[in-house]
């Protein structure tokens, strides 16, 4: 069985060692962003030299956390697409626009 969702597209990544990163873009089936104050990237980040193989797969963002995100509607994502990147230590959605 193949569930298909409508989920916000991880437009851009620039965190160069996750392994789902390839060639600047998320190649995981889907992240969760944050533990419901940062907004981190969650459970979703693996550091490693080694990277997905499968690239046809563009990341969704499956769930938010963040609380007082403008984005966040009912623990899910509204905006169109996001972008992951560094902030300062922490590899953080970079569309977060706090409410």
């Amino acid at each position: 069985m193949k569930i298909t969702l409508d989920l916000p597209l991880v437009d851009a990544c620039s965190v160069g060692d996750c392994a789902y990163n390839v060639k600047d873009r998320c190649h995981a089936k889907a992240i969760t962003i944050g533990d419901g104050v940062h907004p981190g990237c969650d459970t979703s980040f693996l550091k490693s030299s080694r990277h997905a193989k499968d690239t046809s797969i563009i990341a969704g963002v499956g769930a938010c956390k963040v609380l007082d995100c403008s984005y966040n509607n009912d623990l899910e994502c509204s905006a169109s697409s996001i972008n992951v990147g560094m902030e300062g230590d922490s590899i953080n959605c970079l569309t977060y626009t706090k409410t």
